[in-house]
């Protein structure tokens, strides 16, 4: 299996919804839908302009996984988007590490010190995941002022990047 990571635009979003509302709706039960994350339908907009980024996972030219960086204040961003196909998950293949590990090294040839995001009590596997990755838990009311909020989120870390 040979992996591909490589930024997408918003040629990519229909495959991308795809992926994500597959995995939100289907597999966790999470009421949300494209309605609530318009920044799919804009991706070039709404991440890169700002200075962030977002990435595709591809096997044999089909997205299997996404993570996405939205820079918030000069030397702030939030990790969204970060999804992994179920059947593309797990050690043996190490996507969400690979997509992580990306992410991260754009941040610092960026000067993006601090890391947040949000995600879902019931998303544990992903929260084993960031703890594993020296993510620390912060309180919702701890978070900076200008931290681009999800409603769905109730979970949240931090992690500082030295």
């Amino acid at each position: 299996m040979k992996l591909q990571i490589q930024p997408i635009g918003n040629s990519y979003s229909e495959q991308a919804i795809d992926l994500i509302l597959t995995i939100q709706q289907k597999e966790f039960n999470i009421p949300i839908t494209i309605e609530d994350q318009p920044d799919l339908l804009h991706i070039e907009n709404f991440y890169r302009e700002g200075g962030g980024n977002f990435w595709g996972a591809f096997v044999a030219g089909e997205l299997v996984g996404s993570i996405a960086l939205i820079k918030f204040d000069e030397k702030a961003g939030a990790i969204r988007k970060m999804f992994v196909k179920k059947e593309f998950r797990g050690k043996e293949f190490n996507i969400a590490q690979n997509l992580l590990d990306i992410l991260i090294s754009f941040c610092r040839e960026n000067g993006i010190d601090d890391l947040y995001l949000g995600t879902i009590t019931v998303l544990k596997a992903a929260q084993r995941f960031y703890e594993r990755n020296h993510f620390v838990k912060v309180e919702k009311g701890n978070l900076p002022v200008k931290f681009p909020l999800m409603s769905a989120d109730d979970v949240f870390y931090h992690l500082n990047i030295d």
